[in-house]
């Protein structure tokens, strides 16, 4: 592997240098090959993949470090973060020039643990691992997983778990917190030469640019945009957008209780810990707000209190055109006027009050009027739908085509992972994960050669009632 190792070189005041703690008898969970590929990986894997990955064996060129970092969590500063059970092993240079972060989640204690073990469950890799290959296959940015390393070793929580690492692969490791935790220990030069090292690391283009370091926050808005305007059309509740939880090259970062919206609630909070709903469904687009003002203060030395004013005010703007641009495709309409907006704005409501599934939704919108309803609320807006669908002088069959392409027909559902996860906790059967992630890669697409039929419509049928709003701890 042909490791580059540029944050290294920004010195000891940025990270830990750490080897992984070694472990007994490493075994695969899954690996992904379609992640392998990206950095030049076969697409299967043996016990030499799991010594290297799982830290027992020193891969050539990577040099680990942990990643000093703080933030703000559920709206308070936390000075005492950090790379606690993660390591960076380094920076891979692959065949087609891409620069991809290789990162161990659960590595073993680094000095900024605060005392916990260093180790992560074997349940919270597996749902990291399945949520980041399922977004991806959504088309939103996204860290990737190319394995789940099982480590024959139980850790506590509230109870004993089976230990795991999950072997992750990123753009950046990179945070919003990353700049806060030089910002407030009045570190204002370290500040600087973190943010020189992103531009020169993920905007190159810029670097001769007088004024590139208000190029580099307007991008960060831009990105963080557009990625909760994805969140939101897909329907992906994070969970935990603390500062140290979002990236400056804007993809989905560090999973915890996540969750995909199944009947339609606005206010629906997959964090069992998020009493107030701070980070609710509804209330991304403004957490996202508020995040970026975070990394604003720690810029506004560099960058001036009116510029970034100024480039704040474009958040909103961005969001909303992104939005609107996806809530188009996925009603497959074009002529996005007053009409439109009005059509979208009832079509949440319906949701709401008739408590509809939010992906299935769009995938019977897709097949009507050839599908029906017996719904008279519901036929009234399919009504004033169709009127719009028709005035775009397009066929039924290309809007279905357009629209089965942009809604998926599989989702990660909560009862599928979980049904995952008690198959692998329970009775260490790994296969239903294999099969989650290959069906989720493609998720707007029937897969008969692998599934099927009565499979596949399992797969794709609403949640059940007793799955209906599950929600997760942050240490699940």
């Amino acid at each position: 592997m042909n490791f580059q190792n540029r944050f290294i070189e920004l010195g000891a005041e940025f990270y830990q240098a750490k080897t992984p703690d070694p472990v007994t008898d490493p075994y695969l969970i899954d690996y992904s090959p379609s992640v392998g590929k990206l950095i030049d990986l076969p697409s299967e894997v043996g016990s030499d993949f799991l010594d290297h990955f799982s830290g027992n064996k020193p891969l050539e060129g990577a040099q680990p470090l942990a990643m000093a970092y703080s933030g703000h969590q559920f709206g308070s500063y936390n000075p005492r973060l950090g790379d606690g059970r993660g390591l960076l092993l380094g920076e891979v240079q692959s065949q087609n020039q891409e620069m991809w972060d290789i990162h161990l989640k659960g590595a073993g204690p680094t000095r900024f643990a605060r005392g916990f073990d260093g180790r992560a469950t074997l349940n919270s890799s597996i749902r990291e691992h399945l949520a980041s290959e399922a977004l991806n296959g959504l088309g939103v940015p996204t860290t990737r997983s190319l394995a789940v390393i099982g480590i024959r070793e139980l850790i506590y929580r509230q109870r004993p778990e089976l230990a795991a690492i999950l072997v992750r692969v990123a753009d950046s490791h990179i945070r919003f917190g990353s700049f806060e935790f030089f910002h407030y220990n009045g570190q204002g030069k370290n500040v600087e030469r973190l943010l020189e090292f992103s531009i020169q690391s993920y905007y190159p283009d810029i670097v001769e640019e007088s004024d590139k370091y208000r190029i580099f926050f307007q991008r960060t808005v831009q990105r963080t945009a557009k990625l909760i305007a994805k969140w939101q059309a897909v329907g992906f509740i994070h969970g935990v957008m603390n500062t140290d939880n979002m990236c400056i090259t804007g993809t989905t970062f560090d999973y915890g209780p996540y969750g995909f919206m199944d009947r339609f609630v606005p206010k629906y909070t997959s964090n069992h810990s998020d009493t107030h709903g701070r980070y609710a469904y509804s209330q991304q687009p403004e957490i996202g707000f508020w995040n970026l003002n975070k990394l604003a203060e720690t810029l506004t030395p560099l960058i001036g209190a009116e510029i970034l004013e100024e480039l704040m005010k474009q958040y909103q703007p961005t969001f909303n055109q992104f939005y609107r641009e996806e809530m188009s495709k996925k009603l497959g309409l074009s002529i996005l006027d007053s009409e439109f907006s009005q059509l979208v704005q009832e079509m949440f409501q319906l949701l709401h009050n008739q408590q509809l599934d939010y992906t299935n939704f769009f995938r019977f919108l897709a097949n009507y009027p050839a599908a029906s309803s017996s719904d008279d609320d519901l036929n009234s807006w399919l009504s004033r739908y169709l009127e719009l669908a028709q005035r775009e002088g397009i066929s039924y069959e290309d809007r279905k085509a357009q629209m089965d392409a942009t809604n998926p027909k599989f989702i990660l559902r909560t009862h599928l992972l979980q049904t995952a996860l008690d198959k692998a906790l329970k009775e260490s059967d790994f296969s239903e994960i294999s099969r989650l992630r290959v069906l989720l890669e493609n998720p707007f697409q029937d897969q008969p050669k692998i599934f099927e039929e009565h499979e596949l419509e399992h797969y794709a049928q609403d949640t059940p009632e007793t799955s209906i709003g599950r929600q997760t701890s942050c240490s699940a």
